[in-house]
C-alpha cells in the first residue's frame, strides 16, 4: 500500500520533465471551467519526480501505484474506508461479502453486470483466477495472505485461509486488484511485466503515458455502475514538494497528497473559497527503521539509547509544521486518540522524553565507550550510521537532520543520503540501508503497525525484496508468535495478552524508532469539482493513492452543475 505522499516544501522546483511549468499555460489548466463552462477533467498531482512506465497493479514502484491511477483501472471486491476502519467494506465488484466467524473463510458473490475494458464479461472465474495468481506468486502476494483453497460455484467464490484473517480482512477485500484471466494467463511473468496496455474493470482506461503527464479517459460504455462525471484524469508527477504546492496554489493541480508548511498562507489563503485541506487520522505511524543486520545496530541496547535521544517535539514543530504528523508520545508508538484503547497496562502513561545522560549511562553500562565526541562499540570501532530518504521528501530530510544532530549527542556520527524515490524504495526493500524514515501499514487494530516493523513472516534475506514490512530484518520469533496469537485470538483477553508481548518487545528492543502518527489527507480545489470527503462526510480517505480513490472520484460532480 502506497502510504507516504505528504511531504514538506523546502526547495524551489519545476515539474519532473522540465517541459511544464508549475504555473502559466499548463495543459492541466481547466480553461473551460474557468470560462464558466462545465469542467470535464480533473488534474491530480504528486511530488514524486520521475516515474517508471509501469501499470502493473501489484508493483508498488509502478507509476500506477505511485500516482494512484491503478485503482481507477483495476477494482477491488469492496471499498474499505480507513478513516472509519472499524466499518465493514462497501460492496464493489462483489455484491455480497461474508466472512466466517473465525475469519478463515470468505464467501463473495460477484456482480453479474461488470465488464472488462476490452468488452469481455467479468466473472467469478476472474476473481478465482486472481486469488490463485496471488497464492501461487510470492512476489504478487504482497500482504503474505495464507490462501489455502479457492473454489467456484456459479457467481460465488469461496476462499479459505490457513489462519484467521481478522487483522487482514480489509486488505483482502479492498487492496487486491482483480485482474482478467483471459489477459493475465498469457503474461509470462506477472510480477515483472509493466502491463503497458492495462485492461481493467474500472471506469477509466489509459489514454497516454509520458513524463509530461499521464492521461486516463472515461469508458463511455460497459461500466457496471453509473459512469463518473469526470471524463479525463490528468496525472502529473512533480519534481518536488515546492513544485506540487505551487501547482496547487495556482490551480494547475486540483488534488494532491502533499504536506504544505504554513499551509494557511501558502495554499488556503490563495483561494479561501475553494482551496481545502483535509487530514483525517488513521491507525498508522512514521518512524526510523534501523537495519538490524548491520553491526553494531544488531544490539537492542544501542537502538534503545538512540530512541532515548530523539527529539520528537523538534521534529513535529520543524519537520511537520506543527500539525501534520503529530508527535508520538507513548513509548508503545501508538498515536494519541486512535491508539489509546490499545495501550496495555504496563505502558499506560509511559511517555517518551529526551534523556541524553540516561542514554549515555545505558551505553557505557553495556560496554560502549564515549571517547570525547565519538561513541566506540565493544570492539573499539567508532559507531557511524547512514540515514537515507528521497531528496524530494523534505519533511523526512528535515527529520533526518534533526536525528543526525540528536545522535551526535551520544557520539554517533550520522550521514544523510538523498537517493531518488525509486532507488530508495528498492534499497529499503532489499535491506540496503543503515536507517530510514518510513511509514507503517495501517488498519483497524495496531496489528498492522507492529507487523510492518517486526513480523518474521515478512522478513526476507538481504538482497531479496521485502515489499510489505520488516525492512530492518528484525529477527524475533517471540514477536512473530505474539503477532500470530493476536491475529488468531478468539477473545479480547487473549488479544490483550498477545498485544502486551508485542509491545514489550517493541519497547525493549526498539527495532524502529517511532516518530509521528499518520493520516490519509489531501489538498483539493472545489472550484471545478465538488463532493469531496470531509469531516461532515468522511466516506473515504482523501489521499489519491489509496484504494478508495475511485470512490472519491465517483462522488465528484461539476461545481457549476
Amino acid at each position: 500500500m502506497q502510504r507516504r505522499k505528504l511531504f514538506a516544501v523546502a526547495l524551489a522546483g519545476v515539474l519532473a520533465t522540465g517541459g511544464l511549468a508549475a504555473c502559466g499555460d499548463s495543459p492541466n489548466a481547466n480553461k473551460n471551467a474557468n470560462n464558466g463552462k462545465t469542467a470535464d477533467f480533473l488534474s491530480i498531482g504528486m511530488p514524486n519526480g520521475t516515474v517508471t512506465e509501469n501499470n502493473n497493479p501489484f508493483v508498488g514502484t509502478s507509476a500506477g501505484a505511485s500516482l494512484g491511477y491503478r485503482w481507477v483501472v483495476y477494482e477491488p471486491l469492496g471499498m474499505w474506508n480507513n478513516v472509519k476502519p472499524a466499518d465493514p467494506a462497501k460492496p464493489w465488484l462483489a455484491s455480497d461479502i461474508k466472512w466466517a466467524a473465525d475469519y478463515k473463510q470468505l464467501d463473495v458473490t460477484i456482480r453479474d453486470n461488470a465488464t472488462w475494458s476490452d468488452g469481455q464479461k467479468l466473472t467469478a472465474e476472474d476473481v478465482a483466477y486472481t486469488f490463485n495468481l496471488v497464492k501461487s506468486n510470492e512476489a504478487l502476494n504482497i500482504f503474505a495472505i495464507p490462501i489455502d483453497q479457492v473454489t467456484l460455484n456459479g457467481s460465488k467464490v469461496t476462499v479459505t485461509f490457513k489462519s484467521s484473517q481478522f487483522t487482514t480482512w480489509h486488505k483482502i477485500i479492498s487492496q487486491i486488484p482483480i485482474v482478467p484471466k483471459h489477459v493475465w494467463e498469457k503474461i509470462k511473468d506477472p510480477a515483472s511485466d509493466p502491463i503497458k496496455e492495462p485492461i481493467g474493470s474500472g471506469p477509466y482506461t489509459l489514454k497516454t503515458f509520458s513524463q509530461q503527464g499521464i492521461v486516463l479517459e472515461r469508458r463511455e460504455t460497459g461500466y457496471w455502475q453509473e459512469k463518473p462525471a469526470v471524463k479525463e484524469l490528468r496525472y502529473t508527477s512533480y519534481t518536488d514538494n515546492n513544485a506540487q504546492t505551487t501547482a496547487l496554489a495556482t490551480g494547475q493541480s486540483e488534488w494532491s497528497f502533499v504536506f504544505i508548511p504554513n499551509y494557511q498562507q501558502t495554499f488556503l489563503a490563495k483561494d479561501p473559497e475553494h482551496f481545502k485541506v483535509w487530514a483525517p487520522g488513521v491507525l498508522g505511524i512514521h518512524g526510523l527503521y534501523i537495519n538490524t543486520t548491520q553491526k553494531p545496530f544488531d544490539d537492542p541496547t544501542l537502538r534503545r539509547a538512540m530512541n532515548m535521544v530523539i527529539n520528537r517535539t523538534d521534529i513535529f514543530n520543524q519537520a511537520e509544521a506543527g500539525y501534520f504528523h503529530p508527535e508520538l508520545k507513548n513509548v508503545t508508538g501508538l498515536p494519541e486518540g486512535a491508539g489509546d484503547a490499545f495501550i496495555t497496562d504496563a505502558y499506560k502513561g509511559q511517555n517518551f522524553k529526551v534523556d541524553v545522560e540516561g542514554a549515555k549511562a545505558l551505553l557505557t553500562g553495556a560496554g560502549y565507550k564515549l571517547d570525547g565526541t565519538t561513541l566506540k562499540d565493544k570492539t573499539g570501532k567508532a559507531v557511524t550510521i547512514k540515514l537515507s530518504d528521497p531528496a524530494s521528501w523534505s519533511d523526512y530530510q528535515t527529520t533526518l537532520e534533526i536525528i543526525k544532530s540528536n545522535l551526535a549527542e551520544i557520539g554517533i556520527a550520522a550521514t544523510v543520503e538523498k537517493p531518488n524515490q525509486n532507488v530508495w524504495d528498492a534499497n529499503v526493500q532489499k535491506g540496503d540501508f543503515g536507517a530510514t524514515m518510513r511509514w507503517t501499514n495501517g488498519g483497524s487494530t495496531p496489528f498492522d503497525i507492529y507487523q510492518t516493523v517486526m513480523d518474521g513472516d515478512l522478513k526476507k534475506p538481504i538482497g531479496t525484496a521485502a515489499q510489505q514490512g520488516n525492512f530492518g530484518r528484525f529477527d524475533s520469533p517471540e514477536a512473530t508468535a505474539a503477532l500470530k496469537a493476536y491475529a488468531n485470538a478468539t477473545s479480547d483477553a487473549d488479544r490483550t495478552a498477545a498485544l502486551a508481548t508485542v509491545q514489550k518487545i517493541f519497547v525493549e528492543q526498539a527495532p524502529m524508532l517511532p516518530i509521528g502518527s499518520d493520516n490519509v489527507g489531501g489538498a483539493i480545489s472545489t472550484k471545478n469539482w465538488v463532493g469531496w470527503p470531509s469531516d461532515s462526510d468522511p466516506y473515504a480517505p482523501m489521499q489519491p493513492t489509496q484504494s478508495g480513490t475511485l470512490d472519491v472520484i465517483m462522488h465528484l460532480k461539476p461545481a457549476n452543475s
